[in-house]
């Protein structure tokens, strides 16, 4: 394995763990990541010469902290912690485990002194490692505006003192839902990664669905958490079916239903109905109830459009989101109902759908259905040219009317 590839394999698989770790001891989320990504430049350097080392973890947050304390001591500045630190670390290189405080650090970055807006972008950042961009996009903020966000609130948490450990019972769920929404959205980046081919993100799928399942440890009275998992995991049971043996797109309609993963959807099912037990609604309660509709299709084999009616209603009163939107626009249209579907579709921000690929692919399917073709093919060019994957831009493209007779193919 190349010293590169080692390096961004560490760095997906452990940058918030070593980040969180760094952090605990002094409360510095900037200066913890400042300090691992000299380590990295370090790690780049060394191991092409002297081969990676047979703890790559380890040796960055040996170098870490190493780079952290040389620049506190230039700084004059003694922390007792970094004893603790370098005993923990020789530790992990006899081959002990990296202790995970990554749910901690969620906590922290929930914390009320936090600007409710930024919460769930600084956890994306801190803890699961996405970068300013690729949030700033999810966010609709440009992403330099999302940096200096980002900073601001690093600042914050240093001058505020936060302690990193996790809430007591009383402070837990203010702070939950903020964790939730983060785990959530890391799992739609990993998620989103299957479909552009970005094999780090992908990665972010298990790191979200260990964190639900430590976050249902953690509150097993809260019933978000338990429908947060339990939408993970209907959604992750089907990647076996969401594209074909040559590599093409499968849209959800069209999936060979056999190949989902059974123990998942069990599981899945299991969870949804610990959290109704509870007898309190929430968002991701009702996203799970979405796609257990969908999964007893497996079953019957009939999609319950009626249920999927009545739950998006719910949805989108409770969260009226533009994915929540667009999603129940495409169930409207799945159960026959086009106009009504364009009804919520047009009712979206104009400004925040302009580059949302769902939201064009929905509006070409509704127009094709109700015969307004060239409205449909503008559409249709407009999600063509927002989708990054190969293999679903070629399923689009395979949409397009054929130019010879005027005829058009069968739609998604």
């Amino acid at each position: 394995m190349s010293a590169a590839l080692a390096a961004e394999r560490v760095a997906r698989a452990s940058y918030g763990r070593l980040v969180s770790l760094l952090a605990a001891s002094t409360r510095d989320i900037a200066a913890a990541e400042e300090a691992l990504a000299e380590a990295f430049a370090a790690a780049l350097a060394a191991w092409p010469a002297r081969g990676v080392p047979d703890n790559p973890e380890a040796w960055l947050l040996t170098t870490a902290r190493n780079f952290w304390r040389n620049t506190r001591r230039a700084q004059n500045v003694r922390s007792a912690a970094l004893d603790e630190i370098e005993r923990r670390t020789l530790a992990r290189a006899e081959g002990a485990p990296l202790e995970d405080n990554r749910l901690a650090l969620l906590f922290v970055c929930a914390h009320p002194a936090i600007d409710p807006t930024i919460r769930t972008p600084l956890m994306l950042q801190t803890v699961l490692g996405l970068d300013a961009a690729r949030i700033g996009s999810a966010f609709a903020v440009s992403p330099s505006a999302m940096a200096q966000r980002l900073v601001r609130a690093k600042i914050k948490i240093k001058e505020a003192g936060i302690r990193f450990e996790l809430p007591n019972a009383e402070d837990l769920p203010d702070r939950l839902a903020a964790v939730l929404e983060a785990v959530y959205g890391a799992f739609a980046a990993g998620w989103d990664a299957v479909a552009t081919e970005d094999q780090g993100l992908e990665e972010l799928v298990d790191e979200s669905l260990y964190l639900g399942r430590l976050l249902v440890e953690l509150a097993p009275a809260e019933p978000e958490a338990k429908g947060l998992l339990a939408l993970m995991l209907y959604c992750e049971a089907r990647r076996p079916a969401r594209f074909d043996r040559e590599g093409r797109f499968v849209p959800l309609a069209e999936q060979d239903a056999r190949l989902w993963n059974r123990d998942m959807v069990i599981e899945a099912e299991a969870w949804l109905g610990a959290a109704s037990r509870e007898g309190r609604f929430g968002r991701f309660q009702c996203e799970a109830a979405i796609q257990s509709v969908h999964a007893i299709r497996a079953v019957t084999g009939v999609l319950n459009h009626a249920a999927l009616d009545t739950l998006y209603s719910l949805l989108a009163a409770h969260a009226p989101t533009l994915g929540v939107l667009v999603a129940q626009a495409a169930a409207k249209l799945e159960a026959g109902d086009a106009e009504a579907a364009l009804v919520i579709l047009d009712s979206t921000p104009i400004e925040s759908r302009a580059t949302y690929q769902p939201y064009w692919t929905t509006r070409w399917r509704c127009l094709e259905v109700s015969g307004r073709t060239e409205d449909a093919k503008a559409s249709l060019e407009k999600a063509i040219g927002l989708t990054e994957h190969p293999a679903v831009r070629a399923y689009l493209m395979a949409q397009r009317p054929k130019r010879d007779d005027g005829s058009a193919r069968t739609s998604a």
